[in-house]
C-alpha cells in the first residue's frame, strides 16, 4: 500500500525535475539532480539569459516547462508564464494590488507561485489569492484573505507562501478563527478554518508524524501541526520574540519525527519532537543558529544555514549538529543565503547577489566556486530545474546554466 503522504507528494510533484514551489519538491532545499557542471571559469557559470523585472521577493517556480514569476509592475501584480531555455512570456495574468510598504520597502509581492494539477497559486503583497490554469493563464477564480477574514496587514503585507495537499490549498491567513484556512484548490470555497494564529512570513510544509499526515506551520505566534483533511489541530508550541517589531520567516524541517524551528529577534533555534501528545524539546538554545528568513538544508545529520540578520551587520553561515545543535563551524562576513543541496554539496545564493558552491561537509567549509550573478539585496529564493538555476533579486531575473556540457 502506498502511503497517504507519498501520494500527496507525488500529486505535488509530477516531473522530478519540477521546482512547483517553495524550496523546491518536498519544501526542504534539496534537489535530486545530479551530474552537474560544477567546473566554473573565474567568470563562473554561462548565463543562458537575463530578463528585466518588476518588483518583488518572490522566487520563481518551474513545472511542466514553464517557469513561473510572480513580480509587481506599476499597480498591477502580475503571473506570467516564461520559456526556460530563453525567458520569452507565454502568457501573462495580471490584478490590481492596493498594497503600500508602511516601510518603504518592496512592494510585493513576497510568495512563491504554487503549481499542482494543472494550476497555478499566486497570493500577494495585499492578500489577493489567485488560481489560474497553468497552461494558458486563463483566470479560475480570485478572493482576498485580508477583507474576508479581517487579517491584518502584518509588517510587510502578507507572505506565506501557500500549501497544496491534495484537493485543499493552504494559507496562513492570520484572521481571528481563521489563523489557518483550507481552501478548495478548484473553487476557492472554503473548506475549513482554524486557531487564532497571526500570519507570519514563513511557508508551511507537510511531513508524516507516527503514521499521520500532518500540515506543519509556523505560524507568527509559533509551531502548529494540524490534520489538512479537517484542520484538526494535532499540537502546538509557542515559539516567537518578546519583540513586537519580528517576524518568522524559516520553513519547518522535519525529519525522523522531530521538527526544526529557527527564527532570529532573540528567538534562536530549537528541534522537537512532535510524536508525543505534546511537543518536546531536544534542545534549544539562542547560540546555534537564528536565521531572519531563509530557512536552513539538513544534509545528513548537519544544518547548514545563515546566522544572523541582514538589517543588523552581516550574517555568517554555520553547519550545526541536528541532533544537539552544536555548532560544528562557522563562515564569517557572509551574508544571509538561500540555500540548495545538490550533486552532493550545497549552492548559496548571498545577500549579494553571489552564488556559491561549497561542499557539504561537517568538518570545515570548503568552497569550489563563487560569481557574482545579481545585484544587493538579493532576497529571494531560488530555482533549480533541469540543470538551470533561476535567480532574481529587484530588478532582474537570471537563468544560469549549470548542465554539463557534452
Amino acid at each position: 500500500m502506498i502511503p497517504r503522504l507519498l501520494l500527496t507528494l507525488c500529486a505535488l510533484s509530477a516531473v522530478a525535475a519540477d521546482w512547483p514551489g517553495i524550496l523546491g519538491p518536498n519544501r526542504d532545499g534539496h534537489s535530486s539532480e545530479t551530474g552537474l557542471n560544477w567546473n566554473w571559469p573565474a567568470a563562473g557559470p554561462p548565463q543562458l539569459w537575463k530578463k528585466a523585472i518588476g518588483a518583488g521577493f518572490a522566487g520563481v517556480s518551474v513545472a511542466g516547462g514553464s517557469v513561473f514569476l510572480f513580480h509587481r509592475i506599476d499597480d498591477q501584480e502580475v503571473l506570467a508564464a516564461l520559456d526556460p531555455l530563453t525567458g520569452q512570456e507565454k502568457w501573462t495574468s495580471s490584478a490590481p494590488t492596493q498594497y503600500r510598504d508602511d516601510f518603504n520597502f518592496d512592494p510585493g509581492p513576497r510568495c512563491v507561485p504554487v503549481v499542482a494539477d494543472g494550476r497555478v497559486f499566486a497570493l500577494g503583497a495585499n492578500g489577493d489569492l489567485h488560481a489560474v490554469e497553468a497552461k494558458t493563464g486563463r483566470k479560475l477564480w480570485h478572493r482576498n484573505i485580508r477583507s474576508d477574514y479581517r487579517a491584518p496587514k502584518g509588517y510587510f503585507g502578507v507572505g506565506s507562501t501557500p500549501i497544496v495537499v491534495g484537493e485543499r490549498l493552504l494559507v496562513n491567513v492570520g484572521g481571528k478563527g481563521a489563523g489557518i484556512v483550507a481552501f478548495a484548490v478548484a473553487t476557492g470555497k472554503e473548506l475549513w478554518k482554524a486557531t487564532d494564529d497571526p500570519g507570519s512570513y514563513s511557508a508551511p510544509t507537510l511531513a508524516e508524524i507516527s503514521g499521520k499526515s500532518r500540515a506543519i506551520f509556523l505560524t507568527r505566534t509559533g509551531l502548529v501541526g494540524l490534520d489538512p483533511a479537517t484542520g484538526q489541530v494535532a499540537f502546538t508550541h509557542y515559539f516567537r520574540s518578546r519583540l513586537d517589531a519580528s517576524v518568522n520567516g524559516a520553513t519547518p524541517l522535519v525529519w525522523k519525527g522531530n521538527v526544526f524551528l529557527t527564527s532570529s529577534y532573540g528567538v534562536g533555534a530549537a528541534l522537537f519532537d512532535v510524536t508525543g501528545a505534546e511537543p518536546e524539546a531536544i534542545w534549544e538554545n539562542d547560540r546555534s543558529i537564528a536565521s531572519q528568513y531563509n530557512t536552513p538544508v539538513r544534509v545528513g545529520d548537519y544544518l547548514y544555514g545563515t546566522d544572523g540578520r541582514a538589517d543588523l551587520g552581516v550574517a555568517r553561515l554555520r553547519c550545526v549538529e541536528w541532533k544537539t545543535g552544536t555548532v560544528k563551524w562557522t563562515r564569517e562576513n557572509y551574508g544571509v543565503a538561500a540555500l540548495i543541496a545538490v550533486d552532493g554539496g550545497i549552492l548559496a545564493v548571498n545577500e549579494n547577489g553571489e552564488l556559491i558552491r561549497f561542499d557539504a561537509d561537517p568538518e570545515r567549509y570548503t568552497e569550489r566556486g563563487r560569481a557574482a550573478i545579481l545585484r544587493k539585496p538579493t532576497r529571494a529564493i531560488p530555482a533549480l530545474s533541469d540543470g538551470l538555476l533561476f535567480c532574481r533579486d529587484e530588478k532582474d531575473l537570471v537563468c544560469v546554466d549549470l548542465r554539463r556540457k557534452p
